[in-house]
């Protein structure tokens, strides 16, 4: 921590008062999270923002959270992100054109196929979703609304993390034989309709260059070298991975299984390590918590406290994150469609 830093951001945020809120995923690193007025994983700061009356909303993230926040943001509500080029590879993986390309593909047979988006994707494949009667899941969330999409037309497009759709699909009871990871080269002119309609769930073939890299391997090497350890991580990891583990989960049940961990327990953690070293920290002399193995997210780094402090010091001529009308609106059912569908989950 920069002391000098922290405390310039402190002031500017006393001055801002309420027109401020500082959002933080995870993710992020001590040093950003210290400052946050809200701190959470996608699902979490995506409820938050319907709640938020401040002019100026930061998001401290990568960029498609940010986009998500502004499309769900209330007339004059400005949302700024610390640093534009934090992206998300996995995002990246799945350019909205060739999304759509690949869907017009997959209903040329008259099939419905309902895209469902991770909410790691673009505003304009959200977009895309919303146009088609789909929608949009996070890691906590996943189950349900792939069972919601499921239930609303003759087959599911699951993008753009293959494994996040596999090991859902594995939660769900979708056996292999009815799951198939597309091919989505020549801007999916490889796709064969008719081979696609006999599989319920159609994969992306996206994947998090970070969680790919937690193995079985490395779990089987760790439960040797330290006998009755537990392991849990994301289900952004390969299938063979989480079930190796004791338990898998989105980063807020992460956080619940080592609160929920009996005391003097050693638990290893497959996400990113910022939030691995938090509670490790958040838990020491009860519990040992480790890191799975290294896992930095280069884009989440992008955000820093000089360049948090920079925003804040001219906020009002800061370029908030903009979304076109065109894109915004079916964007935004696609966004409104999961949080209704998990209220009335959650509200019966």
């Amino acid at each position: 921590m920069n002391t000098t830093i922290s405390s310039v951001i402190d002031r500017r945020r006393r001055r801002l008062g309420d027109r401020l809120a500082i959002l933080a995923h995870h993710y992020q690193n001590d040093d950003i999270v210290r400052h946050a007025d809200h701190v959470g994983d996608s699902l979490e700061l995506s409820r938050k923002i319907a709640d938020l009356s401040a002019e100026y909303i930061v998001f401290c993230g990568v960029f498609f959270m940010a986009e998500t926040a502004a499309i769900l943001a209330a007339p004059g509500q400005k949302v700024l992100i610390p640093d534009a080029s934090a992206s998300c590879v996995m995002s990246d993986m799945a350019p909205a054109g060739l999304v759509a390309a690949v869907s017009r593909n997959l209903r040329s047979t008259g099939r419905t196929v309902v895209p469902l988006t991770y909410v790691n994707s673009s505003a304009r494949v959200k977009a895309v979703c919303g146009r088609l009667g789909g929608s949009v899941c996070t890691s906590a969330n996943a189950d349900t609304m792939l069972a919601w999409a499921l239930g609303q037309g003759q087959g599911v497009l699951f993008l753009p993390d293959r494994m996040l759709g596999a090991n859902t699909c594995d939660r769900l009871g979708i056996p292999p034989e009815k799951r198939r990871i597309l091919d989505i080269r020549r801007h999916g002119a490889l796709i064969d309709p008719q081979a696609a309609a006999a599989a319920d769930v159609l994969l992306w073939p996206g994947r998090c260059v970070i969680h790919d890299k937690f193995t079985a391997e490395r779990i089987r090497a760790v439960r040797l070298a330290h006998p009755g350890a537990l392991v849990a991580v994301h289900p952004e990891c390969p299938p063979e991975t989480v079930a190796a583990a004791d338990a898998a989960g989105s980063t807020s049940f992460l956080i619940r299984y080592v609160e929920n961990a009996p005391k003097g327990a050693t638990i290893f953690i497959g996400t990113e390590e910022n939030l691995v070293l938090r509670l490790a920290q958040q838990h020491a002399g009860e519990k040992t918590i480790l890191p799975l193995r290294t896992s930095r997210c280069s884009n989440m780094a992008k955000i820093t406290e000089e360049k948090l402090a920079a925003q804040l010091a001219d906020i009002e001529s800061q370029q908030p994150v903009t979304v076109p009308d065109d894109v915004r609106e079916p964007a935004k059912t696609a966004v409104t469609r999961m949080l209704d569908v998990c209220a009335k989950r959650m509200n019966p």
